[in-house]
């Protein structure tokens, strides 16, 4: 293990009564990239987090938290939303995002200005003197996540940061971590919606049944698969057919679909021309992190998070 990664996991195991939880799961989360654990509710992903802050420890396998070995000691440079969110609902804003950074090691004086600030910056000026028990759901979570942020962590951990959240709220979440790691944190986030890890991550670990299928770049996932063609031709038969691969299906409006040529398309467009088969449309589709989640992940586990309508948002 090296020190130029924020988090480094090998082999981690967990059992609970006799079920394993998580399944020999290896992780690298390089410095200052924003990084995604990405899997249908029930992978292991919270037990990961968990077992990579500390929280509980695996039964084997080694961990290294911003270079210590011993997790709970960079407890001060983290900064942690839980998916079980929990405020006391008689502090006002400013107060609870303050005790938050005070577990810390922020004083308190400095967490209240700190608070406000931030609570101004994110449009809820208003609201700091407010208790929590009177805010809306959405300021709520906005509160306790600005509380996990105050004492400017340099590693920011976040458990399905977007569950609840109304469209423009997921927006605004995903603008702030942008700009926490474009400051230099590191932002790992667990998540079953695949559009946020595809338009927020740089790297990610898809996460099934307690173990990481994949972990790497997103344009690596989605290298696993070949970019689809779609073609559409004047003339319904030829010999220009032979041309086409093996695995080649029509749809119902006509239009050819199949995976690009290892060989490239050159080869196939001097045979479409030669047998006049007109070409009427062509295109190259690279496959999304969707279709890369389902060739990785399988069926069941695609299945599990597009039950749950989260595919997308």
């Amino acid at each position: 293990m090296t020190r130029d990664f924020a988090i480094e996991a090998r082999g981690l195991v967990k059992d609970f009564a006799g079920r394993r939880v998580l399944d020999g799961i290896d992780l690298a989360v390089p410095s200052g990239t924003i990084y995604g654990l990405l899997g249908p509710n029930g992978a292991g992903k919270t037990t990961l987090l968990r077992a990579l802050l500390g929280i509980i420890d695996p039964d084997a396998g080694q961990r290294r938290l911003l270079g210590e070995e011993a997790p709970l000691k960079a407890a001060r440079l983290i900064g942690y939303l839980p998916e079980e969110r929990g405020l006391y609902p008689a502090m006002t804003a400013r107060e609870a995002i303050a005790f938050m950074g005070a577990l810390r090691g922020l004083p308190l004086a400095e967490g209240r200005r700190r608070a406000a600030a931030l609570l101004a910056a994110h449009g809820l000026g208003e609201a700091a003197g407010r208790a929590i028990r009177t805010l809306s759901k959405g300021m709520a979570q906005t509160v306790q996540l600005l509380g996990t942020l105050v004492h400017r962590p340099r590693l920011i951990v976040l458990d399905e940061p977007f569950s609840g959240l109304d469209a423009l709220n997921q927006e605004r979440l995903e603008t702030l971590i942008r700009a926490e790691a474009a400051g230099g944190a590191t932002v790992l986030f667990s998540t079953h919606v695949i559009a946020h890890a595809e338009r927020l991550c740089e790297r990610i670990a898809i996460i099934a049944d307690g173990r990481a299928r994949f972990e790497g770049s997103v344009e690596e996932a989605r290298a696993k698969l070949r970019p689809e063609v779609r073609l559409g031709t004047r003339a319904a038969d030829g010999a220009w057919r032979a041309a086409l691969p093996p695995g080649a299906a029509r749809d119902s409006d006509g239009i050819w679909h199949f995976a690009l040529p290892e060989n490239g398309i050159e080869p196939l467009l001097r045979a479409l021309i030669d047998g006049d088969a007109g070409i009427e449309t062509l295109s190259i589709e690279r496959p999304g992190l969707h279709e890369a989640f389902v060739a990785i992940a399988g069926e069941a586990a695609a299945a599990q998070m597009g039950a749950a309508g989260v595919l997308a948002a």
